[in-house]
């Protein structure tokens, strides 16, 4: 039976029986599931046939792009030779030893030991158990709160929940425990009226001072924050900004966490955003890039010193069956060095996150709907309004967001809705002639959202 004759037994058991990630069941009363069939470079296929170009390279992970041979080879190989074996019992797997040796000359100087997980959630509650027993070792047992930032992400699970600052997410089930705090997003257009983005810089960082100060630093573990805010809409701090988190931090004592699960492995046109804004973190989760999603991994890297307090503090009752699952480390691996051969960072740096940057900044600046651009390297965000000179955003009600979605859908374009933007992150493979097709059907959909709103 072909692809075609089977989409819709696909269709039907889907509906049946699938529960999917951040939906409302609904949807599919009147929709059936968009059933992808194969992938090759930055391009999916669907079961209709439709060839569309991955703006969001899968969900900000495919960063090699798809089919990669190196890849599956490596995931190959490595299942013949040992298809598992665990961390515990003192044992290790000469694949997870070999990432650990890797990760350590490309992520930021100073971040040596790394504990492998199996999604950035995984890996957040790490940083959750690892920071606390951090200071209890100390003597410092009352050191637990967390501080984040509102619409900050860091995954799905109960604490990770906590960890954000999702309010959707808080409110489903009461899902905020306790010893979790948040402060304001340092985004300079929608709250920095009145400000030039310097001083909003200071301003936004100064509400952890605050925080802190509110709660007693003898009762803060640390702060986490991604180095920009991927799934809270692609938002990119202003330059003062990470220098002033990093002085409160020191000055106060607490740990700093750098969310890299969406900004790591190139995404920035570094290696890590941390290296892009000259953050030194403590603690720095990482996933989805690290395989380029071709297979679940993740880990928490630690600097020297963190790690020397917990290594002397004695048993660390923390693990997971599948920590640094040796075909996943492979595959790993394999990732790592196809980017380095191929000077695929440096491309996103130097060639293609610039050109990037420039197609969509000349689109932000003509289109009436797009109030402003953020990101960098290949990350951005386009923010929809309805009044360009009053910064007027599109309410939730009137759906814009959705509606453009839906139009670059239609014309084989994925880029993902957060709220009243529109934000991308395709393959980092993806080439100038690419960023031509994927900026041209954006404008598409914005255009035809503008139509629909009697904007053009």
């Amino acid at each position: 039976m072909s692809e075609l004759q089977n989409k819709n037994s696909w269709y039907d058991a889907d509906k049946a029986h699938h529960i999917h990630p951040f939906m409302d069941p609904k949807y599919f009363d009147k929709n059936h599931v968009r059933v992808i069939t194969r992938g090759e470079g930055v391009y999916i296929w669907d079961a209709e046939g439709n060839k569309i170009l991955d703006g969001m390279a899968g969900l900000w992970c495919v960063n090699v792009g798809y089919g990669r041979q190196e890849l599956i080879d490596a995931a190959n190989e490595q299942m013949k030779n040992l298809a598992y074996y665990n961390s515990f019992f003192q044992s290790s797997t000469p694949t997870q030893i070999e990432l650990a040796e890797k990760l350590a000359t490309i992520t930021p100087q100073g971040i040596d030991h790394f504990f492998y997980a199996n999604s950035g959630s995984e890996a957040n509650d790490t940083v959750i158990r690892m920071a606390r027993h951090y200071w209890s070792i100390q003597g410092k047992p009352t050191k637990r709160i967390f501080i984040g930032r509102h619409l900050g992400y860091h995954g799905s699970t109960l604490a990770a929940t906590s960890l954000g600052g999702m309010k959707g997410m808080h409110d489903m089930g009461g899902s905020l425990l306790p010893e979790f705090e948040h402060i304001m997003q340092p985004h300079w257009y929608t709250l920095g009226a009145g400000l030039t983005p310097e001083e909003f810089g200071l301003k936004a960082a100064k509400a952890l001072e605050d925080k802190i100060l509110e709660l007693g630093a003898d009762n803060v573990a640390a702060f986490i924050g991604e180095p920009i805010q991927g799934a809270g809409g692609v938002i990119d701090p202003p330059s003062t900004y990470w220098p002033e988190i990093q002085r409160i931090c020191k000055k106060y004592n607490i740990l700093l966490v750098a969310d890299e699960v969406i900004c790591g492995f190139g995404r920035t046109g570094n290696w890590f955003g941390s290296d892009t804004y000259n953050i030194k973190p403590d603690m720095m989760p990482m996933a989805k890039g690290l395989s380029s999603g071709y297979i679940p991994i993740a880990a928490v890297g630690f600097s020297k010193e963190v790690y020397s307090v917990l290594a002397e503090g004695g048993h660390i009752a923390h693990g997971y069956t599948y920590s640094g699952h040796p075909v996943a480390c492979a595959v790993a691996l394999a990732n790592i060095n196809l980017m380095e051969r191929d000077g695929i960072v440096e491309m996103v740096r130097d060639d293609t996150g610039p050109y990037f940057r420039k197609s969509l900044q000349q689109l932000a600046d003509t289109h009436p709907i797009v109030g402003e651009l953020r990101g960098a390297g290949l990350v951005a965000g386009l923010q929809l309004v309805k009044d360009k000179e009053n910064k007027t955003i599109f309410t939730s009600e009137e759906g814009a967001g959705l509606i453009c979605r839906e139009h670059c859908i239609q014309h084989n374009l994925i880029m993902r809705m957060v709220d009243q933007a529109m934000v991308a992150s395709p393959p980092l493979t993806i080439t100038r002639d690419e960023i031509d097709e994927f900026t041209e059907k954006a404008k598409i959909g914005l255009d035809l959202t503008a139509q629909h709103f009697g904007l053009l």
